[in-house]
């Protein structure tokens, strides 16, 4: 197939086939690439959170309620999650008005200069509480970015993709979370080995921030080299783009988001207890060292990127429902005992713990850029998949490595976190499992009636 013929009929039976152009090839690099360094920027700051920032950050409470202040710089974690929808309402317009690729471009030099920055500021022993504000900030920056920066990487995958294989090249955008994972904990397990703890803890931790300054620009380059949409040129070229594409959003898919949103919620809030909380978990109340456990994420994000693979392909074999399902019954089933591995204080018991996790991780995290963008009729694809993914992350992500540490000060048994995710893993089982399974459809007709 030529990239030619996939620009003529993008999105419907046509584009079987088995060989990857040239193009395409060049699209799931971009998505990959970009969606890598947009989540490295993201970790690092959800890492550092639990590992350097209360002392630096938030020093009058370490001293007065410890528990407080890692609560307050996990909670700066979910504040910029509030203003993803933000970022997803306005790019997610200018994504459905003026092309995906611009958008994707913006979103990634957005979400670099504010990382970057980070690694520039004062503590607050040089600037007193001006520091916490700066840094929370810059944090809604990066929530701004992340939160246009899905949808567009999803489209442009998904968008380009064989009919037959758009769960696989919908994957790409999504294994950039792991990649980005296992970028930003292998960093700062270098550093860390590299720098010793004192050094890391004094000035270390901003070399991590300053170098997303070279990813940015990498990522940038791949990014303007590539084509727009297909689908989107097509949309543009017929001049059916919505006039109002957030109105015809809410007015008519209103149920379709809340739904999607809810598919989410389990997936993000249990990824960011892999991400952020059980490192400092492990660390401050397990008491185990850091280079070990920074190891361990490293390894479970390998893990997680290669079952989020495997979600992808299922979703192509047995459907983009069924791979949600298989992966949210293996969350549900395994939350609850991976904690007692975990405190075991056996770094091989604690490694298996997280392994587990990212089974169910995978699985339902691989499909979902297919999923969310057969969904949505072409002229609002953009804003409806934007808005979906931010509001499950709030729902979800957001608050949950400040809820698992409050679980943690209050009643002092890790398994309620466990039981935190296995219920919200059943309501994301439920909310996918009212959802028709819309595989195959085609991309550019108007609203196919996914239910």
């Amino acid at each position: 197939m030529s990239v030619e013929s996939s620009i003529a009929a993008p999105g419907t039976s046509s584009n079987v086939t088995s060989r990857v152009t040239w193009e395409e090839k060049k699209v799931l690099t971009a998505t990959l690439v970009g969606t890598t360094i947009e989540w490295y920027d993201f970790f690092v700051y959800a890492q550092a959170a639990g590992l350097a920032f209360v002392p630096l950050f938030f020093s009058p409470m370490t001293h007065n309620n410890p528990l407080l202040a890692q609560i307050i710089s996990f909670a700066t974690i979910g504040l910029s999650f509030l203003f993803r929808p933000l970022g997803a309402i306005i790019s997610g317009h200018m994504g459905d008005r003026f092309g995906r690729r611009g958008v994707l471009v913006m979103t990634l030099i957005l979400m670099g200069t504010a990382t970057a920055l980070i690694g520039l500021l004062p503590t607050y022993a040089q600037i007193g509480a001006w520091a916490p504000a700066l840094l929370m900030f810059l944090r809604i920056l990066q929530g701004f970015s992340a939160g246009g920066e899905w949808g567009g990487a999803a489209l442009m995958s998904v968008e380009y993709a064989p009919v037959n294989r758009r769960s696989f090249f919908g994957s790409f955008p999504q294994i950039g979370t792991p990649l980005g994972m296992i970028l930003a904990t292998g960093v700062l397990w270098a550093m860390t080995a590299a720098l010793g703890k004192q050094a890391m803890a004094e000035w270390g931790w901003r070399l991590p921030f300053l170098f997303s300054i070279v990813l940015i620009v990498i990522g940038a380059v791949i990014r303007r080299s590539v084509e727009e949409s297909p689908v989107f040129r097509a949309m543009h070229q017929r001049r059916k783009e919505s006039s109002a594409p957030l109105r015809e959003l809410f007015r008519h898919h209103s149920g379709r988001i809340f739904r999607t949103a809810l598919t989410f919620m389990a997936n993000n809030a249990a990824g960011y207890i892999l991400i952020a909380f059980i490192i400092s978990y492990g660390l401050n109340t397990l008491k185990m060292p850091s280079d070990q456990l920074l190891l361990v994420s490293t390894l479970a994000a390998i893990s997680w990127f290669a079952f989020m693979l495997l979600g992808g392909l299922m979703g192509d074999w047995i459907g983009r429902v069924r791979s949600f399902q298989i992966g949210y019954a293996i969350m549900a089933v395994w939350a609850i005992p991976m904690w007692f591995l975990i405190d075991s204080k056996c770094m091989a018991l604690f490694f298996v713990g997280a392994l587990g996790l990212t089974i169910g991780l995978g699985l339902s995290y691989g499909p979902q850029a297919a999923l969310y963008a057969e969904l949505f009729p072409a002229e609002i694809r953009y804003s409806g998949v934007s808005v979906s993914y931010a509001l499950g992350a709030i729902l979800g992500g957001a608050f949950a490595p400040a809820i698992a540490q409050w679980i943690i000060g209050t009643y002092g048994e890790s398994w309620l976190v466990g039981l935190y995710i296995a219920v919200l893993s059943v309501i994301s089982l439920i909310a996918v499992s009212t959802i028709k399974d819309p595989k195959g459809v085609d991309l550019n007709v108007h609203d196919h009636g996914a239910s």
